[in-house]
């Protein structure tokens, strides 16, 4: 029976097949690029941490947008970066789990987190009279643990149903480790697998896009309503930052899951739309929030300028 099942803690890599003279062009452009990612989401929490006119309601839930891309981007890259430096052809099954479950962790974290801050933008343009007394301090962090709590939950049950299975198979071919290419591992029944995957990816895609529907369709209706331009303008503004990062992570996260399903999708198209939701969302949200928004934009330039050009 034992010959039956892969019981051995290494799994075989097979995913970025790259010659030689290509390998160190990809090590300097992921080192680069998680530099980058690193760089821009660590101002932007710092800026919020160290500036007290920043702890406010939608700054609060701001903070934990970049944590979030720190999280998925780290268990990507740091993986990546060593297999390319050692031309590492191996991982630790552990490892692998590991990485799946942090990269899972910040696609769930990421929609709920968008969520959240369509939530505060409502309450603040749709009743901005009782802003401040529906967003309390308390309520703030009931919310952040709600998102944190669900992500956890709902992510480890997935792996929590893949670790229980048989594997069979110990060859990797996607650039990174998730749950649909542990699943090809699997030698055992994964239909419930298969369900619970489809249905937490159903509910967080109802959750978030009614959320996000819902919630803008108010604010669009507040803002032609209203007879100040400036604040028209200024709630146009941020809600249409809010939407391209929506969008961008519906469109290359959605993709990456059906392509699983669709087994005549091209395998580099596949890989290349599954790095992009670990490197473009990381790397544009500080930018986006961070330049878009004047209280950051000027926390950030006035901190540069003390350091750069002391007085």
């Amino acid at each position: 029976m034992d010959d039956l099942y892969n019981t051995s803690s290494v799994l075989m890599l097979n995913r970025f097949n790259l010659s030689s003279e290509n390998a160190f062009p990809a090590f300097l452009f992921a080192t680069l690029s998680y530099m980058i990612i690193l760089f821009c989401n660590l101002i932007l929490i710092l800026t919020i941490v160290l500036n007290k006119s920043l702890h406010q309601p939608m700054y609060l839930i701001l903070l934990n947008l970049p944590i979030n891309d720190l999280i998925g981007s780290t268990a990507f890259f740091s993986q990546a970066i060593k297999d390319l430096l050692t031309n590492s052809k191996t991982i630790q099954y552990s490892a692998c789990v590991a990485q799946a479950f942090f990269i899972h962790i910040y696609a769930a974290g990421t929609v709920f987190i968008l969520s959240a801050m369509a939530y505060d933008r409502y309450i603040a343009i749709c009743f901005p009279l009782k802003y401040n007394t529906v967003m309390t301090y308390a309520h703030i962090m009931r919310i952040i643990t709600l998102v944190w709590m669900s992500s956890l939950v709902i992510i480890g049950v997935l792996f929590f149903l893949l670790l229980r299975l048989p594997r069979c198979r110990s060859e990797l071919t996607h650039p990174y480790c998730d749950n649909p290419s542990l699943l090809t591992l699997v030698c055992g029944n994964t239909t419930i697998n298969n369900i619970y995957g489809l249905f937490i990816v159903a509910l967080s895609q109802v959750i978030a896009n009614g959320m996000i529907l819902y919630t803008y369709l108010q604010i669009l209706v507040a803002c032609f309503r209203s007879k100040r331009s400036d604040t028209k303008a200024k709630a146009l503004q941020t809600c249409a930052t809010h939407l391209i990062v929506f969008l961008l992570l519906e469109c290359l996260g959605l993709f990456t899951i059906i392509s699983y399903r669709i087994k005549n999708i091209s395998s580099h198209l596949r890989r290349f739309m599954g790095l992009s939701t670990l490197i473009f969302p990381p790397t544009l949200n500080p930018i986006i929030y961070g330049l878009k928004t004047k209280e950051i934009r000027e926390k950030v330039l006035s901190f540069f300028r003390s350091k750069i050009l002391p007085s």
